[in-house]
């Protein structure tokens, strides 16, 4: 028999972008000591994006002001721009002034007036140029708000809310931080919380030092980031920044290594002690120190001549000419903000025969709001499709950083006949309201031509009930190999709650093997994990699926801890779903 080759895209992935390469992802909280609040500051003069000059003695009549300092392309930034823009209003007549400090070397004017227009900012945005004021205010992350009384005394200083976090996203604020400050200082009171942790990507700040040593960014750092960064960090993509030079690079280094020291990025949650996986993401030990010692030596850039060629991606369709393209019936309307539940869209094709698919793409018409697409057929007996059939009937999906289903000659999906073609689309809002039509393209084969064929098997658990505040709330099922298979991928599901999932083989002669174990579950990327070599599952053998649940306060990602949780479509109820990607084996 032929052995499906793992390095090419051999079947279908529900990986994900999203907050992280979203907002929250790329957000940390800060983890040293906040700096005193209670402290003056100094008068200091910056221009604005159109060069215009302000200075805080300018605004020596407000009783009070605000600074926040900002970044155009941090996602956290970018989903407060417009919240910020109100807030100015709502407290225009109250005297108070709001100022926004744009101190990362990587943005241009360029980027603060397209930031400022974008988000119909009409305060002043002023560029700090050497970040100067950045370090008279002590801030260090996009974002951080502070509150400057009459007199010019730092009154609080941190995060403006709590609705954007590390991986999470409320639908609504319930602690109002910036507000609650400023309101207490405009009565006349002291600020009960006049410091918290804040949120963001860390600022772009300019290096004092002069750059030593041989580790450069032409020699050593650009060849990392072609490997594994610049295929979603780059114009155009679902990253939040490119990636793709050094003046972008430099100014995201210190975030750079703080999500790398977090393992957050690259994206990758399997334990290694189980099992070996073709799409591996973890960055190697040897470019994590890399990246460490060239951000210590205070990022030299090095000779052109050793920067290396720029990889090239393709342009139009990944897969050859299609047979079939299909699109969203008509364009959808992306808020600014907010929770987007998974949006179902027929697009319009029925299937008059039993169809064979070996190549197939979906192409998000706006990338930096689409978290992934899911094109998937439902049989003519459903009325509407449901949310597990768009894993076990997934035909071509679409997520940052994968590549389109090209399938090897003689491997083929099966679409019954008289299926229909639903695409599901998961939205990420980015701060400003966005509109997207997707499409999508498949190849088809004759049926003569296919030799194998690849399915989708998934195993449920329907009926659980998680009690309110249960922190570790176990669920389980199995998935029986009814005969001799190969199996190629696998992938769990679950919502907000979902703390860890494994899968574990039980052989018909005993023995026992862990498949995948997920012991940090992360809703915002749905990795699917590509086995090194396909595994022979011979029949009889059972597959025992367990999933690991956190219905507490403690989870951030909870929409609500104090309610039971049970199955259900919406990412704010729960499902437990593993999948298998296989195909029969022949006998040996």
């Amino acid at each position: 028999m032929r052995v499906l080759s793992l390095r090419r895209p051999a079947f279908l992935v529900l990986a994900a972008s999203a907050f992280a390469i979203t907002a929250a992802l790329l957000a940390q909280e800060s983890t040293k000591p906040i700096a005193a609040t209670n402290r003056p500051i100094a008068d200091f003069t910056l221009h604005d994006y159109l060069g215009a000059k302000y200075s805080l003695a300018d605004w020596k009549d407000k009783q009070a002001i605000v600074v926040v300092f900002v970044g155009t392309d941090c996602p956290v930034s970018k989903l407060y721009g417009s919240r910020l823009a109100q807030l100015s209003k709502d407290y225009a007549d109250k005297n108070v002034q709001f100022i926004a400090i744009d101190s990362n070397r990587q943005d241009s004017l360029e980027d603060i007036t397209h930031f400022a227009r974008t988000h119909k900012i009409e305060f002043p945005i002023l560029k700090d140029a050497g970040n100067q004021v950045a370090d008279k205010f002590g801030a260090e992350r996009m974002s951080e708000a502070f509150v400057l009384d009459r007199d010019r005394v730092m009154r609080y200083r941190g995060r403006i809310d709590d609705q954007f976090g590390v991986g999470y996203a409320r639908g609504q604020t319930s602690a109002n931080y910036l507000t609650s400050a400023l309101d207490e200082l405009l009565a006349g009171k002291a600020v009960s919380k006049p410091a918290v942790d804040a949120v963001g990507c860390i600022i772009g700040r300019v290096k004092r030092d002069a750059p030593t040593g041989d580790v450069t960014y032409t020699k050593s750092i650009a060849p990392i980031l072609n490997e594994h960064c610049v295929r979603c960090h780059r114009p155009g993509e679902v990253a939040p920044f490119s990636l793709t030079s050094y003046e972008e690079t430099v100014g995201w280094a210190d975030t750079m290594l703080e999500v790398i020291r977090d393992e957050r990025m690259p994206p990758w949650h399997a334990n290694p002690a189980h099992g070996k996986f073709s799409n591996d993401a973890r960055l190697p030990d040897a470019a994590k120190q890399t990246i460490e010692t060239w951000i210590k030596n205070g990022l030299p850039e090095g000779d052109a001549k050793d920067l290396p060629p720029a990889r090239t991606f393709a342009n139009g369709w990944q897969i050859p000419k299609p047979d079939l393209v299909v699109e969203m019936p008509k364009a959808y309307d992306v808020p600014p903000r907010g929770i987007v539940p998974y949006q179902h869209f027929e697009v319009g094709h029925t299937f008059e025969k039993e169809t064979w698919v070996r190549a197939a793409e979906v192409r998000p018409g706006n990338r930096p709001v689409v978290h992934h697409l899911i094109l998937f057929y439902i049989l003519p007996s459903q009325a509407r499709p449901r949310g597990e059939d768009a894993l076990s009937n997934a035909i071509a999906t679409f997520a940052p950083g994968m590549p389109a289903m090209d399938l090897p000659d003689g491997y083929a999906m099966r679409v019954p006949a008289g299926s229909r073609l639903v695409l599901q689309a998961h939205y990420t809002p980015n701060g400003s309201p966005q509109t997207d039509r997707s499409v999508a393209g498949l190849v088809f084969v004759d049926p003569s031509e296919v030799k194998h064929e690849l399915t989708i098997k998934a195993a449920m658990n329907f009926r659980f009930r998680i009690p309110p505040g249960d922190n570790n709330y176990r669920v389980e099922t199995t998935y029986r190999v009814r005969e001799d298979s190969l199996l190629f991928s696998l992938m769990p599901h679950m919502h907000y709650r979902g703390k860890s999932f494994r899968f574990t083989a039980r052989y018909p002669d005993g023995r026992e093997e862990i498949l995948l174990d997920v012991p940090r579950y992360d809703f915002n990327w749905q990795n699917v994990y590509k086995l090194a070599e396909p595994k022979r599952l011979p029949a009889a053998t059972e597959v025992q699926l367990v999933a690991q649940y956190d219905n507490s306060a403690e989870n951030l990602l909870n929409p609500d801890p104090t309610k039971p949780v049970m199955w259900g479509d919406q990412t704010w109820e729960e499902m437990m779903i593993g999948t298998l990607t296989m195909s029969k084996a022949e006998s040996e």
